[in-house]
């Protein structure tokens, strides 16, 4: 199943709208944490004919601290939004932004999990549509209500979550499974990496990381150009963290956002993941659940380097400053 469409094969397909027989819908996510004017930067450009999506408000319910800051809506709150934005019965979703794709992988992820398969992340987003030369657009863009009906049939989890059920189509795991994830398989931290260290904590009440988690700041997965890298450069970063085909993966954030942008790249590289929706928001808001500082993964254990390039852990254990900070999500 591929993730990514690049700007050419949207070009393509938005050319060809009246004859291709399949509509293409375009999801503007413009969102960053410590920034509310997504609406703002979306109204200013846009692709043409890209709906704006509110993170905050269509991707996630009112904030919890049993559940983070950012937990998923109901099934019915997500069908209304995606009808809201013209979504229908066989259409292919395309979402962007303009950060990498660090707020637009949530809806993918959402969506995907909700049953809609033909869903992509514009690779490089906004800009990589700019660099392009192509057009762009201002002002809203209201859709015609869609008839789309999302589904969250439960399945069964297997080696991935434990045997635990997932609620969708996308595997899950919770805060008791993120417990003691570090012990059988593998849990990645996508967040900064002075988040993970325990150094700066701009939103949560607790500032480190989850016992067991590796640090594998997801800001890491994207170029220069924010472009997502090749499938073989992840996989060999994601190999170097740990990750195999036969060791259960999943990944947490600050509060699930910038988690799904790394399941992303994983899957990119070949590798399923599982997401823990609650992320560090959540886990650190209940006071019993343990949180470590420092770069190694467990409390008083030295930190290791996959790589031998002298990273604190792998090659991402680095103090993330500048872009890095948007990853704190």
């Amino acid at each position: 199943m591929k993730t990514l469409m690049d700007v050419v094969t949207l070009k393509d397909r938005l050319d060809a709208a009246g004859t291709a027989g399949t509509r293409t819908v375009l999801l503007d996510v413009r969102w960053a944490l410590g920034d509310p004017h997504g609406r703002e930067h979306y109204l200013a450009e846009h692709l043409p004919g890209a709906v704006f999506v509110d993170l905050a408000t269509e991707l996630a319910g009112p904030a919890d601290p049993r559940r983070g800051r950012h937990p998923l809506p109901t099934l019915e709150q997500f069908q209304a939004s995606a009808r809201a934005w013209g979504i229908r019965g066989g259409d292919v979703v395309v979402a962007y932004d303009d950060s990498g794709n660090l707020a637009a992988a949530r809806l993918w992820w959402m969506l995907r999990n909700a049953g809609i398969a033909e869903v992509y992340l514009l690779d490089g987003g906004l800009a990589a549509w700019r660099d392009a030369g192509l057009d762009v657009e201002s002002g809203e863009r209201q859709a015609e209500p869609g008839d789309i009906v999302l589904t969250a049939g439960t399945v069964a989890g297997g080696a991935l979550t434990g045997g635990a059920p997932t609620g969708g189509a996308m595997p899950v795991i919770d805060a008791g499974q993120a417990a003691s994830w570090g012990r059988h398989g593998l849990l990645l931290d996508a967040r900064a990496g002075e988040r993970y260290r325990g150094e700066f904590e701009p939103v949560d009440p607790r500032a480190g990381h989850i016992p067991g988690a590796m640090s594998a700041p997801t800001t890491a997965n994207v170029g220069a150009d924010g472009r997502f890298l090749s499938p073989e450069a992840l996989r060999q970063r994601f190999t170097s963290l740990g990750v195999r085909a036969d060791v259960p993966t999943a990944v947490y954030c600050g509060s699930g956002v910038t988690a799904a942008h790394e399941i992303a790249a994983l899957e990119i590289a070949g590798f399923p993941a599982a997401l823990y929706p609650g992320s560090f928001s959540e886990w650190s808001n209940n006071d019993s659940n343990e949180v470590v500082t420092g770069a190694a993964p467990y409390p008083d254990e030295a930190a290791t380097d996959p790589d031998g390039a002298g990273a604190a852990i792998g090659p991402d254990g680095a103090t993330a400053t500048g872009p890095d900070r948007a990853a704190a999500q």
